[in-house]
């Protein structure tokens, strides 16, 4: 029924072992993801080919059995395998056909100050720590791709990859307003301020869901700079690409080399590029909008941040939880668990 997709797994295996891919990091990595995604979906398949086995020989037993006692024994554990059976079947459904086809993607996240100078640059330094924090709980893998740090430690901007099994899946919600409550590090007389930053989930686009010609983009290249501007290299590695059609605008100073941060600078751009298709299209589909949980635009205040009440809520689903400190510490899970819970019940609804 599934063998399909078995040998869609033996095929990446064989890709992953050809020595002619071996120095193609990109492909290898592309090729190791698909290969965790299949594998999951097969290790269910084979589980699920375990159990019907295991129907299948108590069938046997049940028509060639007298022993009343025995045959309950084997009618009963036909029961139970068959619940799981079905439960299997689901899962592998869901896993082949996710609600949200994006939902396994990696992401890119830019996370930027917004209203509260230098309060709101600290706060976004918060948030990076916060999402690098759960990533690393969930054994993802976060690569910089720009920022534009301050002086006392926090950034005007940042922007990363966030890589590893169903990211965007998890954090698809916290695209929006993100505002903070605190009294900050640069308030002498212990005033309580209101600050805020914007965060941006990108579902992370391959040149098989964007195609982007090299004729519609502008690049320039200058040299990286480091907190309050000061240049950090002597040679013009850092590359700004304009996307001519659109009028976006893509910056990339952190990889090693020129050509390392273009690669990752068109890796933004392709993602911001279908971000803003996917939106459009969202927008036009009054349905789909309806399972959403928020509209996924950044100026959307999602969730504030009380220090001094220890209290974080978000307003999307009405959810207030307390001990602040174990969530900027990265635990996030009843937060996105929550908010899974009523994207699906909506969805559900419709």
């Amino acid at each position: 029924m599934y063998e399909d997709i078995k040998e869609k797994l033996k095929l990446l295996d064989e890709q992953l072992s050809d020595p002619a891919n071996a120095n193609d990091q990109d492909k290898i990595r592309t090729l190791s993801q698909q290969r965790a995604e299949i594998k999951d979906v097969v290790d269910l398949i084979l589980e699920l080919e375990k159990i019907n086995n295991s129907i299948s020989q108590n069938k046997e037993i049940l028509q060639n059995e007298s022993d009343k006692e025995y045959l309950e024994m084997a009618e009963e554990e036909n029961k139970e395998l068959e619940t799981k059976a079905e439960t299997l079947k689901a899962q592998i459904e869901t896993e082949l056909h996710p609600a949200d086809p994006d939902d396994k993607k990696n992401i890119i996240m830019e996370i930027r100050a917004g209203t509260g100078g230098d309060e709101s640059a600290l706060f976004a330094a918060d948030l990076f720590r916060m999402y690098s924090l759960f990533a690393g709980k969930m054994g993802w893998k976060i690569e910089l791709l720009d920022s534009n740090p301050t002086g006392i430690g926090g950034y005007k901007e940042i922007v990363f990859s966030v890589a590893g099994k169903n990211v965007y899946s998890n954090m698809k919600y916290e695209s929006g307003t993100h505002r903070v409550q605190r009294v900050p590090e640069t308030e002498k007389a212990g005033r309580i301020h209101t600050s805020a930053a914007t965060v941006a989930v990108l579902p992370e686009a391959t040149e098989v869901d964007v195609q982007v010609r090299m004729e519609d983009l502008r690049i320039d290249t200058y040299a990286a700079s480091g907190p309050g501007g000061q240049k950090v290299n002597t040679t013009n590695s850092a590359i700004r690409i304009t996307h001519l059609p659109t009028g976006l605008v893509v910056t990339c100073q952190d990889q090693k080399s020129q050509q390392q941060n273009k690669v990752k600078a068109l890796e933004v751009l392709r993602s911001r590029l279908y971000e803003k298709i996917r939106f459009e299209q969202q927008q036009k589909e009054a349905a789909q909008r309806k399972a959403q949980i928020g509209t996924g635009d950044r100026s959307e205040k999602i969730r504030t941040y009380n220090f001094p009440q220890d209290r974080i809520s978000d307003h999307r689903i009405k959810l207030t939880l307390h001990s602040i400190d174990r969530i900027m510490n990265g635990e996030l899970d009843e937060i996105i668990s929550a908010l899974k819970t009523e994207e699906n019940r909506l969805r559900s609804e419709q």
